[in-house]
């Protein structure tokens, strides 16, 4: 089936801002719909030739599904820390709003839900014991983790022969993006170092930490709009690069042979972080290798970010600010009271 109307919920973060662009080159008929926390925090020119309902996503309603044949569900508190600024939150947005969303969307007759889930809910695993599939078990150690991984088991029970379902785990995403997000891990020592002449690392460098480009998640997710169903229906799928998952201190020397001046410093402050795994990404390759090839290294990925920081005048202040830092972001709209404790806008 060829689905032509899609909603991309979190159209104006990370993320949703290069996948809607990248939809548009394929024709799709694309709505958003974003509460907007980040909306104004572009670095870069963003594409915003489409409809896109500005509301929370706690709030969505049936009207706002007609018409519409897929969603892309990107929306939700989008790391750890946030989870852990308000883990109440986190469980209203991330899981019971995820399947509110999914509930109103089946009855209004959408045919596809396509679901960005997390490798965070692996949370701790033994890295002598090789790569985690997805049968391997969930240790989910984090309010984030937890309500990812409760909400893909909800949206697949939901799955039927009207409603299709699946759910993709991406590992750590890097590359730009014009609302590029810095408090993640490559990104964060990358702007690091071009900002400020250092790679901060502030464990001690042993976790594992699988990543993936922008561009190639966008694409796991087109390919959850035009594999068939069979392929895909009430599937889960670590999404990565086959045989690829780094330790931190291999992605920090990675951006040190990018700026070989800088210099690389471990600062210890995190202690010997706890979240480590190491992930197989066999079965998005074997099962979906038609319509999901990854093509960016660290490398490719590091020179795109480092040419389009000079193009656009990427700066301390963007790295260390609300622009790039959700967090901050977040804590500053809550500062000014244009956001509420419920982080509901005033």
């Amino acid at each position: 089936m060829t689905f032509k109307s899609v909603m991309v919920t979190g159209d104006k973060g990370y993320i949703g801002s290069v996948l809607t662009s990248r939809l548009a080159e394929r024709d799709y008929k694309i709505t958003g719909f974003d509460t907007g926390y980040y909306a104004a925090q572009a670095i870069a020119p963003t594409f915003d030739d489409y409809p896109s309902i500005n509301k929370d996503i706690r709030d969505v309603s049936a009207s706002d599904l007609e018409g519409i044949e897929a969603i892309i569900h990107l929306a939700g508190l989008s790391n750890d820390p946030l989870g852990e600024l308000a883990p109440q939150l986190t469980e209203q947005i991330n899981y019971a709003a995820t399947v509110r969303l999914a509930t109103l969307a089946k009855a209004a007759g959408v045919k596809r839900f396509v679901y960005a889930s997390s490798q965070s809910m692996y949370g701790i695993a033994d890295d002598t014991k090789g790569e985690l599939d997805e049968e391997a078990p969930k240790n989910p150690i984090t309010a984030y983790a937890r309500t990812k991984w409760d909400a893909e088991l909800a949206l697949l029970e939901m799955a039927d022969d009207s409603f299709e379902v699946v759910c993709f785990r991406p590992s750590t995403v890097f590359g730009f993006s014009p609302r590029l997000r810095t408090d993640i891990v490559f990104n964060n020592l990358l702007c690091c170092a071009y900002t400020r002449g250092r790679i901060e690392i502030k464990s001690d460098g042993s976790p594992w930490r699988p990543v993936i480009h922008v561009q190639d998640v966008c694409s796991a997710f087109i390919a959850g709009l035009e594999a068939p169903a069979a392929l895909i229906q009430k599937q889960s799928f670590n999404v990565g690069i086959r045989n690829v998952n780094y330790r931190v201190r291999d992605i920090a020397e990675a951006v040190h042979e990018l700026l070989p001046d800088s210099e690389l410093v471990f600062t210890g402050e995190h202690g010997n972080d706890s979240r480590t795994y190491r992930v197989c990404f066999n079965k998005i390759n074997d099962e979906l290798g038609d319509y999901y090839q990854p093509r960016w290294s660290l490398t490719d990925g590091g020179k795109d970010m480092l040419a389009n920081f000079r193009k656009y005048g990427f700066s301390e202040a963007d790295f260390t600010g609300v622009k790039t830092n959700r967090l901050n972001c977040l804590k500053s709209l809550l500062a000014d009271s244009q956001l509420d404790e419920s982080l509901t806008w005033r």
